[in-house]
């Protein structure tokens, strides 16, 4: 995987300030219990600045964190220290992570595996998952539809201003590679001047068939696709799909 969010991790948050943790956290702790899984401990793949790991140590899971870019789990440890909670993060490539020992349930959210631009780095995480995951364990995790990368991001451009920090985002898809270029320039304020970030990231496009195949070819076997944050079917317009895979007992 390319090294990616690094100045962009010190912006991270406050970029993405309307993102709904409690209704993610509260979305998966509804999977569990569809699911009849009772998770005591967690890993959570791409976990970024923690905040999702953070909502659900509230709730009393134990959790490890796993990213690949040092920046973001700074600010991660930070967010931990200051909220006084205890949660265990690593930086590993999520495609090559190991852990100390088998864990009850494995997350992967905020279409972290899109990130995963070649399909064998994906088939060795969904291994991996296997691997690590206690029987009867769950894993979950998003991705961005094959509708989203075509009618939304496409290449549209995407901004926002105001007075704290703005950004250009520039999306180039290319159908026949199944993959998008997302071209962000970021401009932070600090003090009377704006400081410019700029950085290049890529996501891969997968059929709902190709993840269900490799998820196969890794051992898993049991899943459900649901349109996010629903317990319903996608439909043909839905912009994110999530899984809900459970390891064989």
């Amino acid at each position: 995987m390319i090294a990616i969010y690094r100045d962009f991790a010190f912006l991270y948050d406050r970029l993405m300030w309307d993102v709904d943790y409690i209704g993610w956290a509260d979305y998966v702790e509804g999977m569990f219990e569809r699911s009849k899984v009772n998770p005591r401990l967690i890993a959570d793949l791409g976990c970024g600045t923690g905040s999702f790991c953070l909502e659900m140590a509230k709730r009393g899971y134990e959790m490890i964190g796993i990213d690949q870019s040092v920046e973001m789990l700074n600010c991660a440890k930070q967010k931990t220290l200051d909220a006084g909670a205890d949660i265990l993060y690593l930086n590993q490539d999520m495609t090559s992570f190991e852990l100390y020992g088998t864990v009850d349930a494995i997350t992967c959210l905020m279409d972290s595996v899109n990130y995963v631009t070649y399909k064998n780095d994906l088939k060795r995480l969904f291994r991996l998952v296997n691997n690590y995951l206690n029987p009867d364990g769950l894993f979950l995790f998003d991705i961005n539809s094959p509708y989203k990368f075509e009618q939304i991001l496409s290449t549209n451009v995407f901004c926002e201003n105001n007075e704290e920090v703005s950004y250009i985002w520039q999306n180039s898809y290319d159908k026949s590679k199944k993959l998008c270029r997302f071209d962000l320039s970021f401009f932070a304020r600090e003090g009377e001047l704006y400081r410019r970030f700029d950085e290049t990231h890529y996501q891969r496009c997968y059929e709902i068939a190709e993840i269900v195949d490799m998820l196969a070819s890794a051992g898993i076997n049991d899943y459900a696709v649901y349109a996010a944050l629903k317990y319903r079917k996608p439909s043909k317009d839905s912009d994110r799909l999530f899984f809900a895979c459970k390891k064989s007992g």
